[in-house]
């Protein structure tokens, strides 16, 4: 493989004429590419949790469940726990309002025994329109909770007397989680996006979720989680990038509804789901491409809000083209800094699945 800095464009690349980034300058670099899947219980859960079992034959190494405002995602990861083997498990993610950080030790501390050491705890503050219109909770201070949050958890986990003295929790009672501990510590991963956010991630997260992160900036979203470690007396330790990462394969025959799809994946973060998403796409490069959206969007022209989105913004943020070309983009992204690709799991049945993934994997 091969690790690429810099871009240059060609306008000849595309069919529709679009500007394409390709990397100016590589090096040899060899590198693993590694695939997680995000992998709820939608539709049938059955057949869900057999294509997890399929990913997880075919390598897949790490299985992450979104809960936003559906159901509860506890039970489903107690049938991953119990119906795998060897795959890491996760949230991706709980938000730090709906549940005490007591509450979800309790419910890790039992799911990491079931699944003998397999479990990363995924945490975000999710958004003002969730917390406070679904949960009931007022959307206040989201950056000293999370990392309140995650110091409780980790003090539980970890068998210590909880003795805690933050801003938003007190507690003194020194109260201790008991169990067969398979280890004693539990990966946390934040899906973190603001300057603030990502550099609070690094001082005590394991991990972070990217989302609509431009594959040219993995390493600059590395070097910001190593300014936050830096300020902690664990300055060298190693972080897992895990974006999420929407795939579309292109064969000719529906590529114009997967482009609308993948346009339409990103024009929602933009428009719906509060500042911090169109925030940072402003932030890594794309000021044209959401001031249009949003202002289309704001004069109730959906079609021209979602068309805003180009085709150079979805390839820098998602894996669109061929299967070929998709695998091509899978493998640079792993290259320039995506350490596990967390893929959307398609609908469709475990045959299904299995044929998309060993297209992938081929």
């Amino acid at each position: 493989m091969e690790m690429c800095t810099g871009f240059f464009t060609d306008t000849e690349a595309s069919a529709n004429n679009d500007i394409l980034r390709y990397p100016a300058a590589c090096k040899s670099l060899e590198r693993e590419m590694r695939l997680g899947l995000l992998a709820g219980p939608d539709g049938d859960w059955k057949e869900s949790l057999e294509k997890v079992q399929i990913a997880e034959d075919m390598g897949v190494e790490f299985i992450a469940v979104g809960e936003a405002w559906s159901q509860s995602i506890i039970p489903w990861l107690s049938v991953l726990a119990t119906n795998t083997k060897k795959v890491r498990i996760g949230s991706a993610i709980h938000n730090v309002f709906s549940r005490t950080p007591a509450a979800l030790a309790q419910e890790y501390s039992m799911l990491d025994e079931l699944s003998e050491g397999r479990m990363v705890l995924g945490l975000g503050s999710s958004g003002e329109f969730v917390v406070e219109h679904f949960h009931g909770i007022p959307f206040k201070k989201p950056l000293t909770r999370i990392r309140e949050y995650v110091e409780i958890f980790d003090t539980l986990i970890s068998g210590e007397a909880l003795n805690y003295e933050g801003e938003i929790f007190q507690m003194s009672r020194g109260f201790q989680l008991h169990y067969n501990r398979p280890r004693n510590k539990i990966p946390v991963y934040v899906a973190a996006i603001t300057p603030k956010s990502i550099h609070q991630t690094g001082a005590i997260a394991d991990g972070i979720y990217p989302i609509h992160w431009p594959r040219g900036l993995f390493e600059d979203l590395r070097s910001s989680l190593k300014e936050g470690a830096a300020t902690t007396d664990t300055p060298d330790k190693e972080f897992t990038i895990a974006p999420f990462t929407k795939v579309s394969i292109l064969d000719g025959t529906t590529d114009d509804e997967k482009w609308l799809e993948a346009r339409g994946l990103i024009h929602h973060y933009v428009n719906r789901m509060g500042v911090f998403y169109w925030q940072m796409l402003e932030r890594n490069g794309f000021e044209a491409e959401v001031g249009a959206s949003r202002d289309a969007w704001a004069e109730r022209d959906r079609e021209k809000s979602i068309l805003a989105i180009s085709d150079d913004m979805v390839r820098e943020c998602q894996v669109i083209g061929s299967i070929e070309e998709v695998r091509a983009q899978l493998h640079e992204r792993s290259d320039l800094g995506a350490d596990v690709q967390m893929l959307y799991m398609p609908a469709g049945s475990p045959e299904d699945f299995k044929s998309w993934l060993s297209n992938i994997l081929a």
